[in-house]
């Protein structure tokens, strides 16, 4: 199979967007966003990638309005996704996938992905019949490209592909701090993919952020290599020198985050040997430090029954069971967003969280320990 997708190897990542309001994920900053989107293109990336729900469910229609509507169709690729969540039945397929099209704008998608297989959901793909329905879609050009984002283990993902040989390639989670990961699997998959010859594309490069601000010692670990490099660079660079790589993508929230991003992929250069030696011995002083591994995609906030801000607690959290961690500003900091959101101890343990979490996170006990430390 040549390669499908563009040469270069940086994707629009269109979940984690500039909001007008930090508090409301709807509240997507349209002017900033089209900014942003000029930027990418002008500097020759074309590839964006959404999904039904990104942004509770606004992420597609902010496509139309920053892309779709202002830019010639030839100029960019775009992939979408159908997650099991929001599907019951076989007619619902098609009524997901006809309302991304209104809502994107678009008469077909570049890439269509069956979203976020795990061991929860393969069974329901299979019954609903996704994978025939998914290569009719290609066969009438409504879907160019077909693939699936994955979060399961290696077994899996094998048992997938030699099912279902028509999957062109496979969305994975894959940064140096999962790489040997044994619950993220991320060079397991990896090495998957490669055996049975599918290309990848990158979600999570940089962690959901975590990448991006690393301990001290971590960060001096980088600095020594590169003094003007940023910390992320590293996590996206590392995701794209994996040879079976094509696309890595990155959920950039601010102007500045893609003048960065966009900067350091426009003319890519691989990790050498040294490089790549030390960005693995920083994994293994940043998984010491890291007590809640969430990326912060927040899939488990919008069904929340108490409105509990789950990444945002998680992340001040870990913030906080750092070495020489302000608790009292930690406590402000959770304070403040407790007042116009749930607290962790309002858990009433539906489970809801854990069911959606592609991390497979202990959620429930996650906000014990949150209010222990935290209330």
């Amino acid at each position: 199979m040549g390669n499908i997708f563009p040469e270069k190897k940086l994707g629009f990542g269109l979940m984690r967007l500039p909001l007008l309001d930090e508090k409301d994920k709807t509240s997507i900053d349209k002017e900033q966003m089209i900014k942003m989107v000029d930027l990418f293109l002008e500097r020759g990336f074309t590839y964006f990638d959404t999904a039904w729900m990104y942004h509770d469910f606004e992420s597609e229609k902010a496509i139309k309005e920053t892309l779709v509507d202002r830019i010639p169709r030839d100029r960019y690729t775009l992939a979408t996704k159908l997650h099991a969540s929001f599907i019951e039945t076989k007619e619902d397929r098609d009524r997901v996938f006809e309302e991304q099209r209104r809502k994107t704008g678009v008469e077909y998608f570049d890439y269509y992905l069956i979203h976020d297989i795990e061991a929860g959901n393969i069974r329901k793909y299979e019954e609903l019949d996704v994978f025939r329905w998914l290569i009719a879609k290609k066969e009438r050009g409504l879907a160019k490209h077909i693939g699936f984002s994955f979060h399961a283990t290696a077994d899996l993902l094998d048992e997938i592909l030699t099912k279902h040989p028509e999957i062109e390639f496979v969305q994975l989670q894959l940064n140096y701090l999962d790489w040997e990961s044994e619950k993220v699997q991320s060079g397991k998959n990896y090495e998957v993919c490669v055996r049975h010859g599918k290309p990848v594309i990158v979600m999570e490069p940089v962690k959901g952020g975590t990448l991006a601000s690393v301990p001290e010692k971590a960060e001096t670990m980088l600095k020594n290599l590169d003094p003007q490099a940023s910390i992320a660079s590293w996590a996206v660079r590392f995701a794209a020198s994996q040879p079976n790589v094509r696309m890595v993508l990155s959920g950039m929230s601010n102007l500045e985050q893609m003048e960065n991003n966009t900067s350091f992929m426009q003319n890519f250069r691989p990790l050498n040997e040294m490089e790549m030696k030390t960005v693995h011995a920083v994994a293994d002083v940043i998984n010491s430090g890291i007590t809640i591994p969430c990326t912060g995609c927040s899939y488990c906030t919008p069904g929340c029954p108490m409105n509990i801000a789950i990444p945002a607690y998680f992340s001040i959290y870990n913030q906080d069971e750092r070495e020489g961690a302000d608790h009292a500003a930690d406590r402000a900091a959770y304070a403040k967003i407790a007042e116009t959101a749930g607290k962790a101890s309002d858990c009433i343990a539906c489970g809801q969280c854990e069911g959606i979490c592609p991390q497979k996170l202990p959620i429930i006990e996650n906000l014990r320990q949150v209010a222990d430390a935290l209330e």
